[in-house]
């Protein structure tokens, strides 16, 4: 059964947070808010937990899962970010946005696109998200809780502890949640390329 946390998403309790932080360190795999909708997360080396999110959303190695960070000076130590696409990236978050980027040696290889050796990125505009990524003291892998037979994310923590309780360690709630993902920017060739339209705004980043 997945641990209940009611979080205030503008005074976040630092309690719940740290008893949220020691779930995910000890191996578990979470369900909580950000600025677009609600995101799976796990510690960047937990195989179990990145096999578990594979399971729960049916996805495939080619999937780019997302490092969230808490700022540049972290994302820096993960992705490859060149002068142009520093400055770029950096007037665009903390945003509903997910960059991706070479990945550095600091990122298991599991994590990687197989191919092109990229993995995502994002800051997001979140408080509770950015508490619990500082409490951790690393990026919180994660991916969009957007179940494989919906259309939209689920939007309530309630909804889903109900739906998923059998699959999560913990939920953190702070209020409903958007239905729509990030702005999906790939970064990893000379142009930035959008991959999926979302919550940022793409126009920024089109030529």
């Amino acid at each position: 059964m997945a641990k209940y946390f009611d979080v205030h998403p503008e005074n976040p309790q630092r309690r719940a947070i740290d008893q949220v932080v020691g779930i995910v360190r000890d191996g578990g795999l979470i369900a909580y808010p950000t600025d677009s909708c609600f995101a799976l997360g796990c510690q960047l080396g937990n195989k179990d937990g990145i096999d578990r999110i594979r399971a729960v959303r049916r996805l495939d190695d080619r999937h780019h899962f997302t490092l969230v960070c808490r700022d540049f000076a972290q994302l820096g130590q993960f992705v490859h970010v060149n002068n142009a696409v520093f400055r770029a990236i950096k007037a665009a978050t903390p945003g509903s946005y997910t960059f991706i980027l070479p990945a550095t040696k600091e990122v298991p290889r599991r994590l990687l696109h197989p191919k092109k050796k990229t993995v995502g990125v994002r800051i997001p505009d979140h408080l509770v998200a950015q508490e619990l990524v500082a409490a951790l003291g690393e990026p919180l892998l994660s991916s969009t809780l957007l179940l494989p037979d919906r259309e939209e994310p689920l939007t309530q923590g309630w909804e889903i502890k109900d739906e998923l309780d059998h699959v999560l360690d913990a939920v953190i709630d702070s209020g409903d949640c958007g239905t729509e993902p990030t702005t999906v920017v790939d970064f990893s060739e000379d142009e930035p390329e959008i991959i999926r339209r979302g919550a940022g705004d793409p126009a920024r980043f089109e030529s």
